[in-house]
C-alpha cells in the first residue's frame, strides 16, 4: 500500500481529491470586480487544477470547500463492498461530524470481523479470537484503535472525538492498514503461490501432507 499524501492548501503535489492520482496541483487566486470597476485578485480564495484529472477543488482561507470531503484516503482497492459504503460515507461526512465518521467506521470495522471469520457480534471478542490464531501486534493495535475511537464516537467518554478530528482522519489510514495487512498481503501471497509450476506445488503439497 502507497503513502497517501492528503491535499493541502498551497501544496504543489498531493493526491487528488477527485481522481485519487498522486498528482502536480497548480493553484490561482479568483478574480473579483470592484465597486470601481476595476478587477482584483482575491486574497483568501483559491482555486486548485490536478495535473491528472483537471477537475477543480476551492479553497478558502487555507480551508478545502468543495468537495466536501475531508482529505482523508479512499478506501483499499480490496476493501469488501459490505466494508466500503460505510467507509465511504464517513469519508464524506468527517469534515462535518468526526464523531458520526468515527461511528461509521466502527460499523465498517464490525462487517470487517465478519469477512475475517470471526462472528461480528463483538469487536473485542474478535479480536481476542484473531490474537489467539497469531494476529500481529501492530494489526492488533491498529484493530483496538479502531474499537476504541469507534465506541467513543457512540458512547462519548475520554475522547472528544469532534474537538479532535484528527483522531478520526487517523482511523480512515488505520482501516487501509487492516486491510492491506489481513486480505491484500495474502491474496498477493497466494497469486504468486499459485504461478509456480503444477509439479513443483505438488511437491510442497506431499511434503507438507497437505494440499493447497
Amino acid at each position: 500500500m502507497h503513502k497517501y499524501y492528503p491535499p493541502k492548501h498551497q501544496e504543489r503535489q498531493f493526491h487528488c481529491i477527485h481522481c485519487g492520482v498522486y498528482s502536480a496541483q497548480h493553484w490561482a487566486n479568483f478574480l473579483y470586480r470592484e465597486s470601481n470597476g476595476g478587477s482584483s485578485y482575491h486574497q483568501y480564495l483559491k482555486y486548485c487544477i490536478c495535473g491528472h484529472c483537471g477537475k477543480w477543488s476551492i479553497w478558502y482561507e487555507g480551508r478545502m470547500l468543495v468537495p466536501a470531503e475531508a482529505p482523508v484516503p479512499p478506501a483499499h482497492v480490496d476493501m469488501p463492498n459490505e466494508c466500503r459504503e460505510d467507509y465511504d460515507e464517513a469519508r464524506s461526512i468527517v469534515s462535518r461530524s468526526p464523531r458520526a465518521a468515527s461511528a461509521l467506521l466502527r460499523l465498517s470495522l464490525q462487517k470487517l470481523m465478519a469477512v475475517l471469520g470471526e462472528k461480528g457480534k463483538n469487536i473485542n471478542d474478535d479480536i481476542g479470537s484473531l490474537v489467539e490464531k497469531g494476529l500481529p501486534v501492530q494489526v492488533q493495535q491498529a484493530l483496538d484503535f479502531c474499537r476504541v475511537v469507534g465506541n467513543n464516537a457512540v458512547h462519548p467518554g475520554e475522547i472528544e472525538i469532534n474537538d479532535t478530528p484528527e483522531i478520526a482522519h487517523n482511523l480512515f489510514g488505520m482501516m487501509n492498514f487492516i486491510i492491506e495487512d489481513r486480505i491484500s498481503r495474502p491474496k498477493h501471497i497466494q497469486a504468486m503461490y499459485s504461478s509456480l509450476p503444477e509439479g513443483a506445488r505438488k511437491a510442497i503439497e506431499a511434503r507438507d501432507g497437505s494440499e493447497t
